[in-house]
């Protein structure tokens, strides 16, 4: 049996003469998430409707809860575009909700098609009627146990729990950026931030075997993982970064170690971005939260970067960042006590106002040049498709 799901457009519906094609980005979207099933994606007035056989449900239903681009989605019954087929299946809906513990109800109607004969307020009125009239539910226009939508258009649909959508814009509307992806939580978030403001984004994680273990480039691989159920793909590139932290444990002053390897990373992400055509650099930098997030030295490590450098999370507080990652699901991910670099090489009492300067000065006595080239020559590419999590 065929199930037809309805997607509300989002962000995308504000837009002038371009409209096309973030509605044209969306609809690829959805079908590269749902290549390997046999689906029909068709958008039309403001609304993207998903055909599919009842057996792949569950794949479409993952699909919508990750698809940047859609305010909300919900999985409806196609009906007569007459009151007395509308009115029979708003009742069958409602029966439904009540056998699940539903005692109130609201139908909520929104007439596309001007053609029809009764406008909203009349369907709400006439198809409340099969439930109201014979006292099976209660009407409560506030606060209702549910609510029953209907909307006619081409055709009439009406369902119940819609659910809601992640916003945003469609990946692949506003360019490629390459985030700075660490274990920790602050970068999935922000590379988050940047999906729903329609970026592609890649990644680039710095590791330091044996000083940060297998377990904490696996723990990253899955944050990467997971940032592809909302980009549809991400690229993850593994740098080695073992002989350029021994560098400058070796040569730079111990409370300037973090910053120096601030500044290496931005080399490195340099080399990266420009080998892959990335417009911008992303990091998970928070004002304040660590010592090497002062505004004074982030302005080093912004000082470094050849492309524009974007801070999503830089006027978030913890809780704030905490909340979206249990919302993409990164959180289990993200505390796992497996440290990264930064982490394990950062000194007791670290410089907290740093001049560009003296970074540059420091960094030209550490010349790390060479090793970041080559540990960039050597990195590892691993790929994530949001289809295989289906």
């Amino acid at each position: 049996m065929k199930i037809t799901y309805l997607a509300k457009l989002g962000e995308l519906t504000l837009k002038g003469s371009n409209i096309k094609s973030f509605e044209q980005q969306l609809v690829r979207n959805a079908r590269d998430f749902l290549k390997h099933i046999p689906v029909d994606v068709i958008l039309r007035a403001g609304r993207m409707y998903i055909e599919v056989e009842e057996e792949y449900c569950s794949k479409v239903e993952f699909c919508l809860n990750h698809l940047i681009g859609i305010t909300g989605w919900a999985k409806t019954k196609i009906c007569e575009k007459n009151i007395e087929a509308i009115t029979k299946t708003v009742t069958e809906l409602g029966l439904l909700a009540k056998e699940n513990g539903a005692k109130t109800f609201k139908v909520d109607a929104r007439r596309s098609d001007k053609s029809f004969p009764l406008d909203s307020y009349a369907i709400m009125r006439e198809s409340a009627s099969g439930l109201f009239d014979d006292g099976s539910m209660k009407v409560d226009l506030h606060n209702p146990d549910v609510v029953i939508s209907v909307e006619v258009r081409e055709k009439c649909f009406v369902y119940t729990n819609s659910q809601i959508g992640c916003r945003g814009l469609p990946v692949g509307t506003s360019g490629k950026g390459l985030l700075l992806l660490s274990g920790g939580l602050d970068s999935p978030v922000a590379g988050y931030r940047m999906l729903r403001r329609g970026m592609k984004v890649e990644c680039v994680y710095f590791h330091s075997y044996p000083y940060t273990s297998e377990e904490a480039q696996k723990k990253v691989e899955d944050l990467a993982k997971a940032l592809s159920t909302y980009g549809l793909q991400t690229t993850l590139n593994i740098i080695s970064f073992t002989d350029v932290q021994m560098l400058i444990k070796e040569k730079a002053p111990d409370s300037w170690s973090t910053i120096a390897l601030r500044m290496c990373m931005m080399t490195a992400s340099n080399m990266l971005a420009k080998h892959i055509n990335c417009q911008c650099l992303i990091t998970g930098e928070s004002l304040g939260q660590v010592a090497s997030q002062t505004l004074e030295n982030m302005a080093v490590t912004e000082s470094m970067a050849e492309v524009p450098l974007l801070r999503p999370c830089v006027g978030l507080d913890k809780e704030e960042i905490v909340q979206t990652a249990y919302f993409i699901n990164t959180y289990e991910t993200s505390i796992l006590p497996y440290e990264d670099c930064c982490v394990l090489f950062s000194p007791k009492h670290p410089v907290l106002r740093a001049s560009i300067e003296e970074a540059k000065e420091i960094y030209n006595q550490i010349n790390p040049d060479e090793l970041i080239k080559k540990a960039f020559e050597e990195r590892v590419v691993k790929h994530f498709y949001a289809h295989e999590s289906l």
